[in-house]
């Protein structure tokens, strides 16, 4: 789902601390073991190596969740920026899969089902991701292509 706030609105939010990275970033969850396989499959297949990975539990990650409108503790908060503009839910999981290419398009499947059936989709998964995937710690993956993406 498209975030409905101005492109690039973060950077003139003074509780949003400053950062740098390039024009696509992630916002996810650093103690969920399926958020920390997701950070990888996004550092191994960012060829063009344009993704940044921030966790939410950071000051510059909940910032950013709570600019946006979504929780930080919320445990269906993730947020995906692109140029500049946000997206949340399977919609921002679709985005990700179409800008790495190949196979990854294959997400956009999912496309065909409603907005509501998409966003439910997402929130079952997300809301018992613990309990389906367990816990990790994605700042201490010693994955060296996770590493270099993430902004900690």
């Amino acid at each position: 789902m498209k975030l409905d706030r101005p492109a690039f609105s973060h950077r003139s939010d003074s509780s949003v601390p400053p950062f740098s990275c390039g024009p696509l970033f992630a916002v996810m969850d650093a103690h969920c073991a399926l958020c920390s396989r997701g950070a990888s499959w996004i550092a191994h297949n960012d060829r063009a190596g344009e993704f940044t990975i921030i966790p939410m539990q950071s000051a510059t990650g909940s910032a950013l969740l709570a600019h946006y409108g979504l929780d930080p503790s919320d445990p269906v908060s993730w947020l995906y920026v692109e140029e500049g503009r946000a997206y949340s839910s399977l919609d921002a999981v679709m985005r990700i899969g179409r800008r790495l290419g190949g196979a990854w398009n294959l997400l956009s499947v999912f496309r065909v089902l409603p907005v509501s059936i998409q966003d439910a989709l997402y929130r079952a998964v997300a809301r018992n991701r613990y309990r389906l995937f367990g816990r990790s710690d994605l700042c201490s993956v010693p994955d060296p292509e996770v590493r270099k993406r993430l902004l900690a």
